[in-house]
């Protein structure tokens, strides 16, 4: 455990304690992206799992080809003392009412990925359990990858309710069972890691970063720039950027890109990016905070997303998207990517 300048703790390998897990069965709910690498890396690291999906689910012969033991989600539930739910947001709550709920007992652990529905009440689990999240920091099958390779992917903790005393240890072992101490792993709350996550994933990483791309785009092509130029500009070498600052923060990718670039990225970009977008920002925030973002996401799925199939079929018939595929084919590392790509199980 590693204190440091930024007013928090990071835990690793040396601060879990395996026998707080290594006697319980775990049930992971779902073998999506995170599911299929929780199960596994739990499963490689002695720890007794039982995945629990649908009987009508794609991934029940996905689960049982890499060997592991496949029940109904209320079979699972009943059999785990950890339950660790990795099911979809929007199917959470009808999956704990039927299937979780009936199956816990007193001094179980209720785990999850994501806080978004304990945090915004759709799911009130019972004052005799622990509730705890482990959150990975990366997609799943790079959470497996990187378990695979001997290394580990960086993760969150956070205890929302400690029933028996031990739910804070409890939830190392099943970050280090999975990986995620071997990196580090950062303390949270379930309402910092919701409410930060909706954000970044609305304001910055897939919704004003796409919108950036392209505006960047459009505003080339209209100007009369070749579309092939413009998407190599906007999107392309994006990638290249954001590794980058990845590897080493915004000053790396200063100090690794040309001299004119970083002049005219620190005069222009504040140009682009001005007071106006941090204004909008904040009002992204204010409905993160005060639910309305969770209210509207939980009234469009019971309307059977209407909204949400409109937004994304316009997105998804943007030129960029067609100029982006007719070039990707062109390119070597394109088959690789696509391989990649395949590794990723769809979400049960």
């Amino acid at each position: 455990m590693k204190d440091n300048d930024i007013n928090t703790t990071v835990y690793y390998d040396e601060d879990a304690d395996r026998s707080q897990i290594d006697s319980e069965t775990v049930a992971v709910l779902g073998y999506g992206s995170q599911g299929h690498a929780h199960a596994q890396n739990l499963a490689d690291s002695g720890i007794d799992v039982v995945v629990g999906l649908r009987e009508d689910s794609s991934s029940r012969a996905a689960v049982e080809a890499d060997g592991l033991r496949v029940e109904t989600t209320s079979e699972a539930a009943a059999a785990g003392d950890v339950v660790s739910v990795l099911i979809p947001d929007t199917i959470q709550p009808s999956v704990y009412e039927a299937d979780i709920e009936p199956n816990l007992e007193a001094g179980n652990t209720l785990q999850f990925g994501h806080g978004f529905n304990i945090h915004y009440n759709q799911i009130t689990p019972p004052e005799d359990v622990d509730v705890t999240m482990i959150a990975p920091k990366s997609p799943g099958h790079l959470v497996r990858r990187n378990y695979e390779d001997g290394g580990g992917t960086p993760g969150l903790l956070a205890v929302y309710q400690d029933a028996t005393g031990t739910a804070r240890e409890q939830a190392l072992a099943y970050a280090e069972a999975i990986g995620c101490t071997r990196a580090g792993v950062v303390e949270t709350t379930f309402r910092e890691e919701t409410e930060t996550d909706l954000f970044g994933e609305q304001a910055v990483l897939c919704g004003g970063i796409t919108e950036l791309i392209k505006q960047g785009y459009e505003t080339l092509v209209d100007a009369g720039y070749s579309p092939e130029m413009a998407y190599f500009e906007c999107l392309n070498e994006m990638k290249l950027i954001v590794d980058l600052m990845y590897e080493g923060g915004m000053s790396e990718m200063w100090n690794s890109v040309s001299d004119t670039a970083e002049y005219g990225g620190l005069t222009r970009g504040s140009d682009v990016i001005d007071d106006s977008v941090r204004e909008n920002m904040e009002e992204v925030l204010d409905g993160v905070q005060d639910g309305s973002f969770a209210t509207e996401w939980i009234t469009e799925n019971q309307a059977g997303r209407p909204s949400y199939t409109r937004h994304k079929a316009a997105d998804r018939t943007h030129e960029i998207e067609e100029v982006g595929e007719s070039l990707r084919g062109l390119f070597a590392w394109a088959e690789a990517t696509d391989e990649s790509a395949n590794e990723v199980p769809a979400n049960d």
